[in-house]
């Protein structure tokens, strides 16, 4: 997998002219953009379609969270539009995790196109007080719990994870490379970490072990994107000869 295979940039705009500028403006520096709910919600489908328009992979970050039946549903229309990622709550259950492995697994035998799923553990904006507050868990830590939805997911028979850069050598020490790691909140040296809790630099998500990370506020709002995207790039390189 080449280096920028593994950047991904989130289309966090409102319309999609806007989107459409960023990635004209990114060139072929870019190979996946992420749609997340702001976007999607205002722009739906034809988002999806722009991107294909420029030979653009496409992850749909919707985060699937609901019963079974109904995120299998919300996947199969997310599967009919030609999507290469996406994204369902390890917190839905192992039912629902492994009713839509089960549906993936029928697409391929199938012969048909089979996206990658990750599965979210903890949000990034989520820290151990909200595990002891909400959650009611006194007894582990942000990481334990990280490692226990990701072994659900594994389980379950779904491709890949998403957990913030700070698990991902605990994912990694116990599943190996046996699943894929989706890492957000990462932030070049020097950015603002905003409404991130867990975050780390590009360089040492990639040398922990990350499959893929991405990186939105640094980029979009940088007033030369491109340089940043080289500059965020390098850093990674940099962090997989270390690893």
């Amino acid at each position: 997998m080449k280096i920028n295979d593994r950047l991904i940039v989130p289309l966090d705009v409102e319309r999609q002219s806007d989107a459409e500028k960023i990635v004209m403006e990114l060139e072929d520096s870019i190979t996946t953009y992420k749609v997340g709910l702001q976007l999607y919600t205002k722009e739906g489908k034809k988002v999806v379609e722009m991107l294909k328009k420029h030979d653009k992979s496409i992850f749909l970050d919707l985060k699937f969270h609901d019963i079974p039946n109904t995120v299998m549903g919300a996947v199969k229309s997310a599967l009919d539009m030609g999507v290469d990622m996406l994204t369902i709550h390890a917190m839905g259950g192992f039912d629902m995790m492994e009713g839509v492995a089960k549906m993936l697994w029928q697409r391929k035998n199938d012969g048909k196109h089979a996206p990658i799923v990750f599965a979210v553990t903890l949000l990034t904006s989520l820290d151990s007080a909200f595990l002891m507050d909400v959650i009611g868990t006194t007894n582990r830590t942000v990481d334990d719990e990280v490692v226990i939805l990701a072994g659900a997911a594994q389980s379950a028979g779904i491709a890949g994870v998403v957990a913030s850069p700070q698990e991902i050598k605990s994912i990694r020490k116990n599943y190996g490379k046996q699943l894929l790691i989706l890492s957000p909140g990462i932030r070049p040296a020097g950015s603002d970490k905003n409404d991130q809790q867990r975050t780390a630099t590009p360089y040492s998500a990639m040398k922990d072990g990350a499959d893929y990370i991405v990186v939105g506020r640094p980029i979009l709002q940088a007033q030369n994107k491109l340089k940043t995207v080289k500059s965020i790039l390098k850093e990674m390189k940099d962090g997989l000869k270390d690893s």
